[in-house]
């Protein structure tokens, strides 16, 4: 077998922009295949696709479609041959009063904020248990963990992604799957854009380290999650907010 061949296999969504994008890129970087999916493409997939030919793989996926997400994890095992790491990364962000919020758009946050990774981790373990573990990291909000007015269905959604994490290390530990959650903060991200300069000065004034968060410090924390370091950890939540909810 190559180098290449045998080289470890990971699944990002969201992979197209922000977080995603640097999540991909770092794992690239360090020798991983990688498969991505988001709804757009974007000139970071068409610059990585020409980069790395014959380590990257993107597809359009809808989170809503449990049988589109169960097809790309096939083909991506059919392509690569294993999934040794999945990153839950893609998540959907709607404001508004629940006595207002429509019943399909509470489905539609629900659905994609909660059933698409209990899917996605359902069929990547699968994977994992024929090639002796892996570990799945899911991306969670402090909107999990803290009140906040006008997203309460995220918010739900968001604390059921925690909850399954610890819930599914005790159940994937025995198979050597380790399963970990990291709860950002407010960060520069596409979720943060519409914040007014007011709200932001206020969330700072809130936040003891007095600024937003970076993705790349996101990132780091990630990072060591998937690192060798990280080995004996499972089934935590991590939580990078600068001591807003300390």
């Amino acid at each position: 077998m190559t180098a290449a061949s045998t080289a470890p296999v990971a699944l990002v969504t969201g992979g197209s922009k922000g977080l995603g994008h640097l999540i991909v890129q770092h794992l690239l970087d360090g020798g991983y295949r990688v498969g991505a999916i988001s709804r757009t493409r974007s000139d970071f997939i068409d610059q990585t696709l020409a980069s790395h030919p014959g380590d990257f793989h993107w597809s359009s996926v809808d989170l809503g479609e449990p049988d589109a997400l169960r097809s790309y994890v096939k083909d991506l095992v059919k392509r690569f041959g294993r999934i040794d790491l999945l990153v839950n990364n893609a998540g959907v962000l709607h404001q508004e009063l629940l006595l207002t919020t429509p019943h399909k758009q509470v489905e539609s946050l629900i659905a994609v904020n909660l059933v698409a990774p209990i899917i996605l981790a359902q069929a990547c373990a699968r994977a994992m248990t024929r090639t002796g573990g892996g570990q799945i990291i899911n991306i969670s909000s402090i909107n999990a963990i803290r009140g906040y007015r006008g997203v309460s269905v995220y918010s739900a959604a968001k604390a059921g992604v925690d909850g399954f994490s610890r819930s599914l290390a005790r159940e994937l530990g025995p198979m050597n799957i380790r399963i970990n959650s990291v709860v950002p903060g407010y960060f520069d991200s596409d979720m943060t854009n519409d914040v007014t300069d007011t709200n932001r000065g206020r969330i700072e004034g809130r936040t003891p380290l007095g600024r937003l968060g970076t993705a790349k410090e996101v990132l780091a924390v990630l990072a060591f999650l998937i690192s060798p370091a990280a080995s004996f950890v499972t089934g935590q939540t991590v939580v990078v907010d600068g001591g807003i909810t300390c």
